[in-house]
């Protein structure tokens, strides 16, 4: 885990080893659980034969994507990375968005 903050706006990123979309859904729903209150739940992951993405309402392409970009450039696979942002009141803009999901996310990977 990884705590990466901008503009009081926390970015709380985890990385998990994973085989099936299953395991996404579980992981997934740990996170879910444990932060409730978070404004978004962005992920992306890869495994050998698949791949996914969310954005979670933050606008498209400022998350997900970004997260998978990292995931290929590393070679991750068989790697879940989820981001969860708690909203410090001030709008990043996507370029900032963008920049905070993948400082969070390349930290713990």
């Amino acid at each position: 885990m990884y705590t990466h903050i901008v503009k009081k706006s926390k970015f709380i990123a985890y990385s998990f080893s994973i085989k099936t979309p299953k395991e996404v859904k579980e992981k997934l729903e740990e996170i879910k659980n444990e932060h409730k209150d978070a404004r978004h739940i962005v992920y992306a992951f890869l495994t050998s034969n698949t791949g996914g993405m969310s954005d979670d309402g933050e606008p498209s392409g400022t998350a997900g994507k970004p997260l998978m970009n990292l995931l290929n450039l590393k070679k991750k696979e068989n790697t879940l990375v989820i981001v969860v942002r708690y909203f410090g009141g001030k709008k990043l803009g996507a370029g900032g968005l963008i920049r905070a999901y993948v400082a969070a996310a390349k930290n713990v990977l």
